[in-house]
């Protein structure tokens, strides 16, 4: 049964987690596993967050600029509307949906692939904490720099806005950074960065899991793949509203 999947599937996900948070048995080892993930998963995320970030301010700023039309609602409205939206949450949960995609697929893929290819089973024999060694470095990696990466998609997204309403002469300098610097409420940020600090570890864990305990051949590592993706996205849009009722 459906539920039974689930239940199975969320205790054995408890249990890998409980084994993956455990000492290390050498920590430069960890180290430099750890260090290794956060330039792959950071610098090597950065790119497309930069992308999708710059049209998503664009794309905001240009919409609402249409509502608003001839309204009495004046034009700075279009900054302050762009730099919340952008902040609660536009940047935390398109960054890290697009993020379970691009690095949560790879790591299901690279740790499926050592289970395929038994080197799991070849670290366990030498008495290797194998949940520990390859899962913790990520987990840790992506709650460091996935945070990072929402905040400079928040920054871009502001910028995105004002190239596709400042520049085409919608309206001025002036209105755009008066919306920018109106209401603002430092809490906000505060929720942006538990959102990514809590979307990075649940897109990371699970595609882990998925990966670690996959079986089978290349169909069944490309279905732990998808899976991974699958199951990020919608935890993410979860706890999404978890924390929006939580924070606000």
């Amino acid at each position: 049964m459906l539920i039974d999947t689930l239940l199975y599937n969320f205790g054995q996900y408890i249990l890998l987690l409980k084994s993956a948070i455990a000492k290390p048995e050498r920590f430069s080892m960890y180290y430099k596993e750890t260090v290794r993930q956060m330039d792959a998963i950071g610098v090597g995320s950065v790119f497309i967050v930069l992308l999708i970030s710059v049209f998503i301010g664009m794309v905001t700023a240009v919409q609402f600029a249409d509502q608003l039309g001839d309204s009495f609602i004046p034009s700075y409205y279009i900054g302050y509307i762009v730099r919340d939206i952008t902040i609660i949450e536009m940047a935390p949960t398109i960054t890290c949906l697009v993020l379970a995609g691009k690095v949560g697929s790879n790591l299901a893929a690279e740790i499926g692939g050592m289970r395929q290819k038994e080197h799991i089973d070849a670290m366990e024999i030498m008495g290797v904490n194998t949940a520990a060694y390859l899962i913790m470095p990520k987990i840790i990696a992506a709650v460091l720099v996935i945070p990072l990466l929402v905040a400079i998609s928040a920054f871009v997204s502001i910028i995105g806005g004002y190239l596709a309403t400042v520049l085409p002469g919608s309206i001025s300098h002036t209105e755009y950074v008066l919306g920018l610097r109106s209401f603002f409420v430092p809490r906000y940020v505060f929720i942006m960065f538990v959102k990514a600090g809590v979307f990075a570890f649940l897109l990371t864990s699970v595609s882990c899991y998925f990966g670690y305990y996959v079986k089978g051949g290349s169909i069944e590592l490309g279905e732990a793949s998808t899976s991974a993706v699958v199951v990020s996205n919608v935890l993410i849009l979860l706890f999404d509203f978890i924390i929006a009722l939580l924070l606000t």
